[in-house]
């Protein structure tokens, strides 16, 4: 299956579609189980849910959430992501019809308006330049019900020795100066300034990665 990626100033994981399920738990210390379900807990989800992951991957987070909701119930979880590679992926493994995947940049969403109980991100902001970080998450807002959930664990300003070691090492060594932004700590500002309550960072991980937890005003 062959699906073309979206064009778009973040980047795109497309070389890696191939391997990312063997390198996401190693980047995550053996810890993705521990981690993926402090996501879940973070965005509770409803078994009525419509719930949209921005930057899904190869989709396991979706896949795992998809299992906490109920079709019949109009539960359903739709990942999104520009590398066409990735989408094809998480078609081909963890693709239902509750749990479906489409190639789609999160700056620019093809999705009505107040389309979504629920919106969760996780390690997608740190590939994108600040101007798309606020253009997606205006886009989150749109898309999300009034009083509906957002949920982001990205990269943040380092708490640790060694969070601070990788971080820095990270921006450096990949050349990406999108880590340098969140690693100064312009998530919650940037979350807040497209409308949400201000965020609360409800778990961090390895130092620098930090769970950040807010809704849509009613």
């Amino acid at each position: 299956m062959t699906i073309s990626s979206i064009p778009t100033k973040g980047r795109t994981l497309d070389y890696a579609a191939s391997v990312y399920d063997v390198l996401e738990p190693l980047c995550l210390f053996s810890k993705q189980a521990e981690y993926d379900d402090t996501l879940i807990r973070a965005i509770a989800p409803q078994p009525s849910d419509a719930i949209l992951d921005l930057g899904c991957g190869t989709g396991l987070l979706c896949h795992k959430i998809s299992q906490l909701l109920d079709p019949d119930k109009g539960g359903y979880i739709v990942g999104i992501d520009a590398a066409g590679r990735m989408i094809a992926a998480a078609r081909e493994k963890r693709g239902a019809p509750h749990c479906r995947f489409e190639a789609m940049a999160a700056e620019n969403l093809h999705f009505p308006d107040a389309s979504f109980d629920a919106v969760i991100s996780s390690l997608f902001y740190h590939h994108v330049p600040l101007d798309l970080k606020q253009q997606s998450l205006q886009e989150a807002f749109r898309v999300l019900k009034p009083g509906g959930r957002l949920m982001i664990a990205d990269m943040h300003k380092p708490t640790t020795f060694f969070g601070l070691l990788i971080s820095h090492a990270s921006r450096w060594v990949l050349m990406q100066p999108q880590i340098g932004e969140n690693i100064r700590g312009v998530l919650p500002g940037l979350i807040e300034a497209a409308g949400f309550m201000p965020p609360k960072i409800v778990a961090e991980y390895f130092g620098y990665i930090a769970v950040f937890s807010t809704t849509k005003p009613a």
